[in-house]
């Protein structure tokens, strides 16, 4: 997830509008950031890696000419968050300027074949094709001008996106372009402006046109003007004025980042199964190899790795061994060697112990992969290989779509290997990958039609003292996630244990009234959970059961239960069920009167051990 901005001023210059604006789109990324003017037909840049004050301190990024320009704060996906890798990005001649939230999901296929055409590139985004594109498109149909190149480059384009492109052919405007990433309109008297997210603008304008997918928008002093890509029809669409308050437009209208970020899930979902095949063959390649494998990570990390554990071991026949990167120097320190593997997890790439648990494997020659949210991150540099998981900045402390995505990633990587190991069938294989492909739609219709419902359970267990989470199986993984985001930001402490456990000590601690969450899909531990379940409510326990939709089972012994879509197979569901959870521990959060986004005691990402 990254920031665009753009306008057209009808007087004045644009350099410190997109500046102050990108300022305001901060929270989107932070890593890079970088600015295009257009003056007299010719492109300015000024872009660096690094924060948006800092860049500024060095480079002035209001002292540039031109009444139209674009500016990008950036999230890395593909490439390090170096200054060649920062946007905007250029064509090989400098006509051509664009700035892109999303993923291209084709971009290696493209790049080769302009490289073969004779175009260089010079970063290592997937952006950057798209100016090379236009470039070509231009070149072998000069009879297109500016708007109609970009219009037949975007049919060949596969993935999400947003664009704001400048041309030196036509320099009085700038033409955008939507597909699944965010893209709003704006404009007052003197400007008009397009921008990722409405805060960009709302302190210059409250007018807003909102554009759609699959819709491309050409900016100039004398307005707008949509159009469908597909084929160039025009559409009609007026301003909408804003009401929210710029801190309220931050969140799109969310009272916190946490509630947002789990609204957001569906979209990540997406992201996250647009990574490059390639990524996921070579790290499973090098997993396949492992004479022992170690998934090592903290936190909501560790929770993703243990359900990756049941993954790997159900789908590739692969055992692997998930620890707690702060016990893994005691644990095992001293055994790793050159046939051990290490896939580290971590949101930040920064977390000090899973860096210093990496440290050691590395030193005793073990083959170090990782998963991580954060590119150019230390785990990025010290690892193999590593994949991005494509969610974003996350704002919120506790951690909800950055474990999505980590499980969505892992899944995927477990089937890559099962495919290599021939352990299941292909026929299963294809069955579990058109179903991880209907998670984001999934998740969407749990968080519409379950959130109400929540929100009035979160109302009536708030004031408990105690909560037990209980799950089987992989959904023992859910249970402990679950757990773990009530405690994180409503404060009320909470046992999670694998439900065949509960029996060795856990259970002495259940009386009257007493809330246990079960995790409860319709696998084959299902008829267990059951068990479990009567023997919880035989003490007196209220059971709160999150279940598949009409486990009617289930239903007659709970007292009250949270529905997910039916069919999810066994392995995919940490994915689905662990939203519920989310939104319960928000709503109580926000039911005691808490903000969910500051938990005390905690931060983003831990780098002291």
């Amino acid at each position: 997830m990254c920031g665009i901005f753009g306008c057209v001023l009808r007087d004045g210059n644009a350099a410190p509008i997109i500046h102050s604006s990108l300022k305001r789109l901060e929270y989107r990324g932070y890593d890079s950031v970088g600015i295009a003017t257009l003056s007299n037909k010719k492109i300015y840049i000024k872009k660096e890696q690094g924060k948006i004050d800092e860049v500024h301190q060095l480079l002035n990024l209001d002292n540039m000419p031109g009444n139209i320009g674009i500016g990008h704060t950036r999230w890395a996906t593909h490439g390090a968050p170096l200054q060649i890798n920062s946007h905007p990005h250029t064509d090989c001649k400098g006509d051509i300027a664009i700035v892109h939230n999303g993923i291209i999901e084709n971009f290696l296929e493209l790049k080769t074949e302009l490289q073969n055409l004779g175009h260089t590139f010079v970063s290592k985004t997937d952006t950057e094709i798209m100016a090379h594109l236009i470039e070509e498109t231009q070149k072998q149909n000069p009879h297109l001008n500016f708007e109609q190149a970009v219009l037949a480059s975007l049919k060949r384009i596969e993935g999400s996106y947003a664009f704001a492109i400048l041309s030196t052919n036509q320099p009085d405007k700038i033409i955008c372009a939507r597909n699944e990433s965010p893209l709003v309109i704006g404009l007052n008297d003197n400007a008009i402006f397009c921008a990722s997210d409405i805060p960009a603008f709302l302190s210059l304008t409250n007018k807003a046109v909102l554009i759609n997918n699959g819709e491309l928008v050409t900016l100039s002093t004398q307005g707008y003007e949509i159009k469908k890509i597909n084929d160039a029809s025009p559409i009609t669409r007026n301003p909408i004025t804003i009401e929210w308050t710029p801190e309220m437009a931050v969140k799109q209208g969310y009272p916190h980042f946490m509630i947002k970020e789990i609204h957001e899930q569906p979209q990540v979902l997406c992201n996250t199964l647009r990574i490059q095949d390639h990524y996921l063959d070579l790290l499973s390649t090098f997993l396949d190899r492992a004479n022992e494998v170690f998934l090592v990570a903290c936190g909501t990390s560790y929770h993703a790795c243990l359900a990756a554990s049941y993954m790997f071991s159900k789908l590739a026949f692969l055992p692997t061994y998930p620890v707690y990167a702060s016990e893994f120097l005691e644990q095992h320190g001293k055994s790793v060697n050159i046939d051990s593997t290490i896939l580290a997890v971590s949101q930040s790439g920064e977390t000090a112990d899973t860096i210093a648990a990496v440290a050691c494997a590395q030193q005793r020659a073990a083959t170090v992969l990782s998963l991580t949210n954060t590119i150019g991150s230390t785990l990025t540099r010290i690892s193999r290989v590593y994949i991005g998981t494509q969610a974003g900045p996350e704002i919120g402390v506790a951690a909800t779509k950055t474990f999505t995505s980590q499980l969505s990633v892992l899944a995927q990587i477990a089937l890559k290997l099962s495919k290599k190991r021939g352990k299941i069938s292909q026929d299963e294989i294809d069955s579990l990958e058109e179903k991880l492909q209907q998670l984001p739609i999934v998740v969407e219709t749990i968080v519409t039609n379950q959130e109400e419902k929540i929100k009035t359970l979160a109302k009536k267990y708030s004031k408990t003292k105690l909560f037990f989470y209980l799950g089987r199986g992989i959904s023992t993984a859910t249970a402990f996630e679950g757990r773990l985001k009530l405690m994180e930001i409503a404060y009320i402490p909470s046992i999670a244990f694998p439900a065949g456990e509960s029996k060795h000590g856990p259970i002495s601690l259940i009386e009257d009234g007493l809330p246990v969450v079960f995790v409860c899909p319709k696998d084959d531990t299902h008829k267990t959970v059951i068990g479990n379940i009567m023997e919880m409510k035989a003490r007196g326990a209220h059971i709160l059961a999150i279940i598949e939709e009409g486990d009617e089972a289930i239903k007659s012994l709970a007292d009250d239960y949270i529905e997910v879509p039916k069919g999810i197979p066994s392995v995919l569901t940490p994915i689905p069920y662990v939203v519920p959870l989310q939104l319960l521990a928000y709503y109580t959060a926000v039911e005691k009167g808490y903000n969910p986004d500051m938990p005390r005691n905690l931060a983003k990402s831990v780098t002291v051990r």
